[in-house]
């Protein structure tokens, strides 16, 4: 019964998602793009960076997408679920624990940051031309870090959705975006922080740092970039403390 609920929770999702798809690549798909077009293309074409530059970015650009795909397909609907619609009633009625529909948002949110990544990535690469490096022969350990990636910040976005009112959509973008995607090592492998020590600690303290040099692993395996096993111990611990807070916010939520 309880697998039943969750596949039908997960399918209305899928539906939501197919019809409002243009705007779910507007929110997801623009930002990164546009990134690849000017750092990725037009500056390296004009000489203005080096070539050897986007070997660097393309990482970067896959993590920024599917960071921004895992949150939003999370964050976005609960805020309205339990602000303006309060759809979120109705799915409270199923005969399932509260913690299902939760975790159900969760995995709603890593199918569509992985969907998105896999989107990109390849758009990036036609975007940029030739990418010095750049390899597919870590597939295993791509898809386990899109996994762990889309965990990470469809946890983050349970949080996020379950802690904030509609009218601080706003204020979301300019305190929790801009940091977690200018310090999240997107345009910099974090190796290159060498000679701001200070910084190259505080910066750990992003989920979006871990993704990053995680997906150079295992895209460009050849950049200088953080031990696996120290990318997959802090992607597992912020991910359980996320979801924690996000599932203790949920409760709370849904009981008021």
């Amino acid at each position: 019964m309880t697998a039943r609920i969750f596949g039908a929770l997960l399918m209305r999702d899928a539906v939501v998602a197919r019809r409002d798809v243009v705007g779910i690549m507007i929110r997801t798909m623009l930002q990164p793009l546009l990134f690849t077009f000017i750092f990725g293309h037009v500056l390296t074409r004009t000489g203005m960076i080096p070539p050897a530059y986007k070997t660097l970015l393309i990482p970067g650009i896959a993590g920024l997408s599917l960071t921004m795909a895992s949150i939003w397909a999370v964050a976005m609907p609960l805020i309205a679920d339990f602000g303006f619609t309060k759809e979120i009633e109705d799915r409270l009625l199923a005969p399932v624990p509260m913690e299902v529909i939760a975790l159900e948002k969760l995995i709603a949110g890593i199918l569509q940051g992985a969907l998105t990544a896999c989107v990109v990535l390849p758009l990036a690469r036609l975007i940029m031309g030739p990418i010095p490096g750049l390899s597919l022969r870590n597939l295993p350990l791509l898809v386990l870090m899109v996994i762990l990636s889309g965990a990470v910040f469809s946890a983050l976005g349970l949080f996020l959705g379950t802690a904030m009112q509609p009218q601080h959509i706003s204020l979301m973008m300019q305190v929790i975006f801009a940091p977690l995607i200018m310090f999240g090592c997107i345009y910099y492998p974090w190796r290159g922080l060498d000679t701001f020590p200070v910084m190259k600690y505080l910066v750990l303290v992003n989920p979006l740092v871990y993704v990053s040099e995680g997906l150079r692993a295992a895209l460009t395996p050849q950049v200088p970039h953080m031990p696996l096993p120290v990318i997959f111990a802090a992607l597992i611990a912020i991910t359980a403390l996320l979801l924690w807070l996000g599932m203790r916010g949920f409760r709370r939520r849904a009981v008021s």
